[in-house]
């Protein structure tokens, strides 16, 4: 296109691809000359104001021997549009009276408030204080003083395992490992509301929620020690192997879930995740298809504050994370993390509706990361100890101990049995851990397809000699 300021005309100049031989190309000044030819002869006779009536047909006449006509553009088959846009280019215009003829629009009319469509509300659980003290009637289930004991018992195995694989990674014969410390109350009390029919869909720090269905101490050292045959659950067959991406297990959470569903199964799932997953799409679009669907799934948020390095306020302006369900219409409440009472017996609730066929329920359960995000993570680059300490007053474990004690429940002969019952087995778990020997090479390529690949046999069979020498 060659468009010059000294002259009024512009030209187009097209060269036809071979692919399209019916396009051909002409000055489009000649157009405009017999427009205004034409509107000129309208005026002469006095018929400005029927233009519009009559413009076609004569339209038509002049684009006959212009648009359509020898050496001109003429439309593929099939393009409808373009005798439109030809019109537009015949310089349509309307006269002066009709334009004064168009309708005024219409002023707004300013509208009453706006009405409100819905209301939402977020419900805070909490049934022991920090201290240990019961706030309200305790539920059902705790009045067996065996509930409460059992809830006891496995938040300190899941603390001793804790303490025991840190030390082991620190000494070289474990891999990087994430501490649950000072969070065993959510693992726990969401395991303990579950059924043995339901599965379980971990993330990578719900060791005490494991231990509690049935996942032994060596599978998990052999996990966490790099090897997946601690994946290889003995009892808790259908649960999920733990997941280190962040989030990536909740569309699985949803698969499991619509699973039971379309083979009207009375199970349930329960996937959980932290704080961090809540910003990743996996967990948005696992939370708005199971409201979509109305699945059986339970979906409990570990909050701790931290996601690795950041904290939850730099994470997001919502005011809690449980409101998160609400864009997915489904159910979302808050529960105090550290109180194992109240975790149990909103993951239960929550349950107990799933297999009703009440849909998925969305927990945020308020808990603190009192340890690195990792072994690998010094959280001294990112925060202070000050930040830390006060949250040291709501352990899990004290809390459910004074309560206990209070009530008479548990005394001193007890504490001393369990810990050394709990330290017993986990020193004799990490002693058959470190005697099992190591997967032979081969294993690598064994278990990813049904029959190896060429390239991949040769790379096999390389590895086992490079093994034998």
């Amino acid at each position: 296109m060659r468009n010059t300021q000294a002259s009024l005309a512009t030209e187009f100049r097209c060269q036809s691809p071979a692919a399209a031989p019916k396009f051909r190309c002409r000055q489009v000044g000649q157009i405009v000359v017999n427009c205004l030819i034409y509107n000129i002869l309208l005026i002469l006779r006095g018929r400005l104001s029927g233009a519009e009536k009559d413009f076609l047909p004569g339209g038509r006449e002049i684009a006959d021997g212009t648009i359509d006509g020898p050496g001109s553009y003429r439309p593929a088959a099939g393009v409808t549009t373009y005798r439109r846009a030809r019109n537009i280019v015949g310089c349509h215009m309307p006269s002066a009276e009709k334009i004064v003829e168009l309708p005024l629009l219409a002023e707004a009319v300013p509208e009453a408030d706006a009405a409100v469509v819905a209301r939402f509300e977020i419900h805070y659980s909490r049934f022991l204080d920090p201290k240990g003290n019961a706030l309200r009637p305790l539920p059902d289930f705790a009045a067996d003083p065996a509930e409460l004991v059992a809830l006891y018992r496995g938040m300190v195995l899941a603390r001793a395992f804790d303490a025991k694989a840190v030390a082991l990674q620190r000494t070289g014969r474990l891999g990087t490992f994430p501490s649950a410390l000072g969070q065993e109350a959510v693992a726990v009390g969401l395991a303990a509301a579950m059924r043995k029919e339901d599965v379980f869909l971990p993330s990578f720090r719900e060791h005490g929620a494991q231990l509690w269905r049935g996942v032994s101490l060596v599978e998990l050292f052999l996990f966490w020690g790099g090897d997946e045959r601690g994946s290889d659950f003995a009892v808790p067959r259908e649960d999920f192997p733990i997941c280190v991406p962040v989030g990536t297990h909740a569309p699985h959470a949803v698969g499991v879930a619509l699973a039971f569903k379309l083979r009207r199964e009375k199970r349930v799932a329960v996937c959980a995740f932290g704080d961090g997953a809540t910003s990743k799409g996996d967990v948005a679009e696992a939370l708005n298809i199971a409201g979509v669907w109305r699945l059986p799934l339970v979906f409990v948020i570990n909050n701790n504050h931290w996601a690795i390095s950041l904290p939850l306020a730099q994470q997001t302006a919502a005011e809690t994370l449980a409101q998160k369900a609400v864009a997915a219409g489904i159910e979302g409440e808050q529960v105090d993390g550290n109180d194992v009472v109240a975790v149990r017996e909103a993951v239960g609730r929550a349950v107990v509706k799933a297999q009703a066929g009440g849909g998925p329920t969305l927990i945020e359960a308020l808990t603190y990361r009192l340890s690195d995000h990792t072994t690998a993570d010094d959280a001294r680059r990112y925060r202070s100890d000050a930040d830390v300490s006060p949250h040291w007053a709501e352990d899990p474990i004290t809390r459910l101990r004074n309560y206990l004690v209070g009530r008479g429940i548990w005394a001193k002969t007890d504490e001393e049995a369990l810990l050394s019952e709990v330290a017993a087995a986990v020193d004799k778990a990490v002693e058959t851990y470190l005697a099992i020997p190591p997967q032979s090479a081969e294993t690598i390529f064994d278990f990813t397809y049904d029959t190896v690949p060429k390239d991949l046999a040769e790379q096999r069979r390389a590895a086992l000699a490079g093994e034998r020498e």
